[in-house]
């Protein structure tokens, strides 16, 4: 992550290092303190929706992602990255043609 202060970067570390361990809820909390750091981060909300999609929160999932996709300012690979990830929370709310759709974005 590019110009990001040491503090974020120790946050991601734990944050990283809670994630392997299991503790997906303390991961989140870490991720969630990082974000008041530095809150206009795309890459921080898109990790913030990676760990809602594996606390099976689909809805938060998506708006996250889409939080990111506003924060990107033209970074494709994240745009891409969301899209992806909000094709997966339509998937898991049961919502096939919005999940088509996403992934069509993606694939732009």
């Amino acid at each position: 992550m590019r110009e990001t202060s040491p503090a974020v970067l120790a946050l991601l570390t734990e944050a990283d290092r809670q994630i392997g361990s299991g503790q997906i809820d303390n991961a989140a909390a870490t991720l969630e303190r990082a974000i008041r750091i530095k809150p206009k981060s795309a890459q921080l909300w898109h990790k913030m929706a990676q760990l809602r999609l594996q606390q099976h929160q689909p809805g938060q999932a998506e708006n996250l992602a889409k939080k990111s996709n506003v924060l990107a300012h033209g970074d494709r690979d994240l745009i891409r990255r969301n899209w992806s990830l909000i094709a997966e929370a339509r998937r898991q709310k049961g919502d096939a043609q919005g999940a088509a759709e996403a992934e069509a974005r993606a694939a732009r």
